[in-house]
């Protein structure tokens, strides 16, 4: 045998032993060696990989820790939306869950038991890996929950992470990265003797630690992970596993399979009861962890359930994340002050005593409106004890009457606007469930702080998320003259910005090419951008995915006018479009209110707001989208396709897509104007409707075929 292969099999071997090893400590917690075998034998591996650089491997021990440092992370679109979850705080609101659940189900003629799988929510940093033919090519943080940063070279330091299967599997999957407490403390003594301000808690300390430029830093820090989720799996090139999982429980015993660390303590919930169960006894150990756990994750166990249930604007109907109870302190409420809004509404904000709540200080509470503080009768100088769970803002939930000193002061809402000086106007606002309240308006809709928000939302990470373009520079931009409008900041130029304080040659030229960059955007992006009152991030994906068909083609929800408007393109095809829809058909949309239908209509007829999508246009703005599939006329345009019980085959989505592709509308009830009913197995009520209505049936072969 030649030395080049006996280097070779030695090195082989070296490999195999050292992910072996790191497999049994930081997956198993079962360690076969001591740290001096192990890291005896990571010294030759890079002593031989050093020596002959053709023998290194990109899933090479060695290569867990190594590049320069980088200047900046580029961003990444995610090949599937990285959702975020609907929260409860109480065992009332996951019964309400569960009811919508089952509701939903039985509208789809689905009536089998409902199962759960429950597992800690553990209080980390959402990273989401891709793996290519078994090898780990690319690690990301959510972001925004589209686009993220590639922290690749980091989320390899983590130990526990595989950097190659055990399977040439083309795989994402999707878990958290976090810090235990005990390396939490020996980072924060080390930050504290060398005069370094200290992390918050071990969420803060694990983000920080992802984004840091050195990978070098990154590898000091200890990070572990945990897997819970695949979003995509491609297993072609695999014998052993033949398809994708087909309930929640099945996924998480495959991540255990391809040797993933998964959290041990998910279970398999018959009811809420079940669930409850394990939350309780959660909730007394939560502390004993050396993971911080926030609550419960439950998730709809089958996968065919889950699919029918779908996903609204933001969430994922078929999960839920159930929150321990929020900690709470005292403290004094030392001012009242008015924030403007970018409606020009009026928030009263508590201005705190500073004080150490849920791992980090506040200082301010939202007061919501005039009502609320009435109600719970708030003065400043009162004492009051707030809440805070997590991220949430932080309430106040009660005064603590007994404290008072006889000087404390009542709030009233100023009847001039605090910034502007306009005049401030009460609006009425009836709701079903929490009953009538009142809010305050600026009337005056030039005011300076309407402005300025307004642009601030525009420019956020979920509009068109221009880096450097934060809320002072908006403001000094807007006190300069430069912008007026959102369209204003696209005219910008490099000699506009030079001279302004806080702005250098460098730093003018970053920010005019994070404009350039922006200027290609998201439909739901877009819309979420132009601030349209009632109407938020879910309003956008809800209103992108009814109205524009695989083709970027323009369609109009509950018509059955072959109505032809060409593909959208830029943000002034969106008036013709407007100048069409009535708020009758928005309303169909499943998630739009009646309040939001009309709030839409209203913008869209509004001049000003038809002078921005054109000043938009002709600066390039532009709408990102697939590549276009060339579309014929086929006997299918125009007609209305309604599904009932499980198809074999395909899921719910994969068959309304099919539908849309074929140039047919999907409607969720039959009716005398429906074309098509396609059958499945456990049909109900629509099946029964269908026949007395006398409308063709298909079953899923015959549907297959007609689309075909």
């Amino acid at each position: 045998m030649g030395k080049t292969n006996k280097n070779k099999q030695r090195a082989e071997k070296l490999r195999r032993t050292i992910d072996e090893y790191r497999y049994r400590y930081h997956v198993l917690d079962d360690p076969k060696t001591t740290d001096e075998i192990y890291d005896s034998l990571m010294d030759e591996l890079r002593r031989l990989e050093k020596k002959h650089p053709e023998l290194r491997t990109p899933d090479s021990p060695s290569q867990r820790i190594g590049g320069m440092p980088l200047e900046k992370f580029r961003k990444v679109t995610h090949k599937k939306r990285q959702w975020s979850l609907d929260d409860a705080f109480s065992f009332k609101q996951l019964v309400e869950w569960e009811d919508r659940v089952k509701k939903l189900l039985l509208k789809q003629s689905i009536s089998e038991n409902v199962k759960y799988v429950a597992e800690v929510k553990i209080d980390g940093l959402k990273i989401i890996l891709d793996y290519k033919n078994g090898l780990l090519v690319r690690g990301a943080t959510r972001g925004d929950g589209t686009i993220g940063e590639n922290v690749t070279e980091n989320i390899k330091t983590i130990q526990s992470l595989p950097l190659k299967l055990g399977e040439p599997l083309n795989i994402t999957v999707v878990g958290e990265c976090w810090l235990s407490n005990t390396e939490l403390k020996r980072i924060n003594s080390k930050r504290k003797k060398d005069g370094q301000a200290e992390f918050a808690n071990s969420r803060n300390a694990a983000a920080g630690s992802i984004r840091q430029l050195d990978p070098k830093i990154a590898s000091l820090r200890r990070l572990d992970s945990f897997i819970y989720d695949i979003d995509d799996l491609k297993n072609q090139k695999s014998k052993n596993i033949e398809k994708f999982p087909r309930t929640q429980l099945e996924e998480l015993r495959l991540l255990e399979e391809l040797k993933f660390k998964v959290n041990k303590s998910y279970k398999l919930c018959k009811n809420l009861k079940e669930v409850k169960e394990l939350y309780e006894s959660w909730e007394k150990k939560r502390n004993n962890q050396e993971f911080g756990i926030d609550g419960l994750v439950i998730k709809v166990n089958s996968k065919t359930q889950q699919e029918v249930l779908g996903y609204t604007g933001k969430s994922p109907r078929f999960a839920i994340a159930w929150k321990f109870p929020a900690e709470k302190t005292t403290t004094i409420i030392e001012d009242i002050r008015v924030q403007v809004g970018r409606t020009g509404a009026l928030t009263p904000v508590a201005v705190l005593k500073p004080v150490r709540i849920a791992g980090s200080t506040v200082s301010r509470a939202t007061l919501h409106n005039e009502e609320e503080i009435r109600k719970k009768d708030i003065r400043i100088g009162d004492t009051v004890v707030i809440r805070k769970a997590g991220d949430v803002i932080p309430e106040i939930i009660e005064v603590i009457k007994k404290l008072r000193t006889g000087k404390e002061k009542n709030f009233m809402i100023p009847k001039r606007c605090p910034v502007c000086g306009g005049s401030v106007k009460r609006e009425v606002i009836l709701d079903k469930k929490k009953g009538q309240s009142a809010a305050h308006y600026c009337a005056n809709p030039k005011c300076f702080a309407i402005e300025k928000e307004r642009i601030i939302h525009f420019v956020s990470k979920k509009g068109f998320d221009i880096e450097g373009l934060g809320e002072k520079i908006v403001e000094q931009l807007i006190q300069e003259g430069l912008i007026i409008t959102p369209a204003d900041i696209f005219a910008l130029k490099k000699g506009d910005l030079e001279p302004l304080e806080r702005f250098a040659k460098k730093s003018a030229d970053n920010l005019i090419v994070a404009i350039k960059n922006s200027k290609k955007i998201s439909l739901e992006k877009f819309l979420f951008a132009l601030g349209i009152r009632h109407f938020g991030e879910e309003g956008g994906v809800l209103i992108k995915n009814s109205i524009l068909d695989e083709n970027f083609q323009f369609s109009i929800p509950s018509t059955r006018d072959n109505f032809q408007l060409g593909e959208i393109k830029k943000p002034a095809d969106l008036i013709l479009y407007f100048d069409k829809i009535t708020i009758s058909s928005l309303e169909e949309i499943n998630g739009v209110g009646e309040k939001m239908a009309q709030s839409i209509i209203n913008w869209f007829d509004d001049e000003n707001s038809r002078q921005l999508l054109k000043k938009l246009s002709n600066y390039g703005v532009v709408f990102l989208r697939e590549k276009k599939v060339a579309k014929t006329r086929t006997a299918l345009d125009g007609k209305t396709f309604v599904l009932t019980g499980t198809l074999q085959n395909l899921t719910r989505d994969q068959a309304k897509d099919l539908i849309r592709k074929a140039g047919g509308r999907v409607s969720s009830s039959a009716s005398s104007k429906t074309d098509l009913v396609v059958v499945g197995k456990d049909s109900g009520n629509k099946a029964d409707k269908a026949k007395k209505l006398g409308l063709k049936m298909l079953d899923e072969d015959g549907f297959l075929r007609l689309i075909k």
